[in-house]
């Protein structure tokens, strides 16, 4: 598998509507909203930016992150979401990167924070092979894991 086709693109007219026909495992549903509640939630904070995760040319994942800082001072990524017949080939990696790359661009940007369920050990493998890093943090039933951008 060539995860050189790995795209992401911001969401657009064309793209939406496949992002939101997107499922996880069953499993998961429960660690992350769905990608139609994540899109509304975009359109009412206009500071979260909503992406489209494709492979070779496919749309098969959903990300979204927000523009300006938040608590622990980072900017959060809101979601990462492959669709459950992608899983396993990493896409999801691969497009965690091209997001880091992207918000990395933004002025004055020093960490990235990342919050997921405890028990989610996808997601908790996937931060911590990005040099993501848990101090302590928790917010409601999630942990926090920060990466600096310099690093």
């Amino acid at each position: 598998m060539n995860l050189d086709h790995v795209k992401i693109e911001e969401l657009n007219a064309e793209n939406w509507y496949d992002c939101c026909g997107l499922e996880v495992e069953p499993s998961q549903s429960k660690y992350i909203e769905s990608n139609a509640v994540s899109i509304a939630q975009s359109k009412f904070e206009p500071t979260l930016k909503p992406y489209a995760i494709c492979f070779e040319e496919k749309v098969v994942g959903f990300l979204m992150y927000n523009s300006v800082q938040e608590e622990l001072e980072g900017n959060w990524i809101y979601r990462i979401m492959i669709d459950k017949d992608y899983q396993g080939k990493g896409i999801g990696k691969a497009a965690t990167k091209l997001m880091i790359s992207e918000m990395a661009k933004q002025p004055n940007i020093k960490k990235l924070v990342v919050g997921y369920h405890p028990e989610n050990k996808g997601a908790h493998n996937l931060y911590a092979s990005l040099g993501f890093i848990d101090n302590g943090d928790r917010f409601g039933k999630e942990m926090a894991v920060v990466k600096n951008v310099n690093e």
